[in-house]
């Protein structure tokens, strides 16, 4: 519902919002532009967060691959990387477009419901082609129209932060969906470990449907924004100006975008092929191998969980970000190379689970950290689709990559390489942090 100025009537049940609220020290600098909201919306806003992460990532790092290993076990790398190079570039185009456009509209329901429910519509749309599908053109058609529904989605709730939630509370505020996100990646790889292997559809619609959901809560729990200043004519140069920022006149932005930007291409890397290396390095039968990354994915949540909730909440009270964006690239380096040198499962999974951890410390400051340098709260849609574009680009540049290095050598497919590949980009990704002048 749309509601610029009045609350909905306060329960008595505690909410995520009584647990992060905390006295202003100072009246008037921790404002948001947003209208004051209902007494769940931080756990609507959490749980959208989950069901986002539920539907997109587990029909690329799960659904797809486990597609792919059962229709052409010999291409499956080569197939899962047209694949998400195509999703890529479509998410790299329409994320800060959306992100524009989401901050000019002037519909009763808010600026961003719309793009909310009808994000979400669209997605669903693509998850049925997906769950029917068979050939690889089919399936690069499903995944565009997933990456193009839920995309507006995400773009609509990336805003919010910048909204609807205060400075004080918005690390914790990100590390809590940070880690609703990780308890999504072992939620959706444990649903689809759990579909019959000969119930395709199954493997689409159940985590693609449930994540759903919580999108839709979100759009009937939000008081969002109504925009009553009609916008100045948008321009050719308008939409060109939309997927770029000044890297120099907001150099703490650009280093920002490209620390996030290093970090996702690390933890891509890894996520993306985990399921075949999990079958080609470690030799688990296709049929067993879904449940195998289940598990690893739960010990990775764990750690990642434990780590996010704790950083959130030493970064919040301490106001620091930078160190804790340093240790966890340094972390994170440590558990790929025991994954890359691991001689069995169990070392690997150790590796893995570092990892995990690392990856926590990291997203509990991570969107705190990027609308702590946004250049201004009146674009903050569109400065916060080309944050996201940063997080979705390495689902293109990964792909990219991958295909050469995993021809290095000939032969079987070289996931060693695509590791080292990774180890690079996530310390790179940590170092950009440091030029950052105005965020500790």
């Amino acid at each position: 519902m749309s509601h610029p100025l009045e609350p909905e009537p306060l329960g008595t049940a505690p909410t995520l919002e009584e647990m992060l609220a905390e006295p202003v020290a100072a009246a008037g600098i921790d404002e948001v532009p947003g209208s004051p909201q209902p007494r769940a919306f931080l756990t609507l806003y959490v749980l959208a967060w989950f069901g986002l992460t539920l539907s997109i990532n587990t029909i690329i790092g799960s659904s797809i691959p486990k597609l792919f290993a059962f229709t052409d076990d010999h291409g499956k790398g080569i197939d899962l990387s047209v694949t998400a190079a195509i999703g890529g570039i479509v998410v790299m185009v329409i994320t800060p477009l959306f992100g524009r456009l989401s901050d000019r509209t002037m519909a009763r329901m808010g600026k961003r419901r719309p793009w909310i429910l009808w994000g979400t519509i669209v997605g669903c749309v693509g998850i049925v082609v997906l769950a029917f599908s068979v050939e690889l053109w089919v399936v690069v058609l499903g995944w565009v129209i997933v990456q193009a529904g839920f995309g507006a989605t995400n773009v609509a709730v990336h805003a919010l932060l910048a909204d609807q939630i205060a400075t004080r509370i918005r690390a914790r505020v990100s590390a809590f969906a940070s880690a609703a996100g990780g308890i999504a990646g072992i939620v959706g790889a444990v649903l689809v470990a759990a579909m019959p292997n000969d119930k395709q559809w199954t493997w689409f619609i159940v985590p693609g449907f449930l994540g759903a959901i919580f999108s839709f809560l979100l759009f009937f729990g939000l008081h969002d924004i109504v925009r009553t200043d009609r916008p100045a004519r948008l321009r050719w140069s308008d939409i060109l100006s939309t997927y770029w920022l000044d890297p120099v006149k907001y150099r703490d932005f650009f280093w920002a975008w490209m620390c996030r930007l290093l970090v996702t291409m690390s933890i891509v890397s890894v996520a993306g092929y985990l399921l075949f290396f999990i079958i080609d390095r470690l030799g688990i039968p296709k049929e067993q191998a879904s449940g195998v990354q289940a598990g690893m994915l739960i010990m990775f949540t764990v750690g990642n969980i434990l780590m996010t909730l704790l950083f959130g909440w030493i970064s919040d009270r301490t106001g620091r970000r930078k160190p804790i964006v340093l240790f966890s690239s340094l972390l994170s380096a440590v558990g790929l190379v025991i994954a890359l040198l691991a001689p069995d499962i169990t070392v690997f999974t150790i590796g893995i689970v570092i990892v995990g951890a690392a990856q926590g410390a990291y997203v509990s400051v991570d969107v705190a950290l990027m609308t702590e340098v946004l250049p201004t709260f009146k674009d903050a849609g569109k400065d916060l689709g080309i944050v996201s574009l940063s997080f979705q680009l390495p689902q293109l540049l990964v792909p990219l990559i991958a295909l050469p290095l995993l021809s290095i050598g000939g032969g079987t497919e070289n996931y060693s390489a695509l590791f080292i590949a990774a180890i690079v980009f996530g310390v790179l990704g940590g170092l950009a942090v440091i030029p950052i002048k105005t965020v500790r």
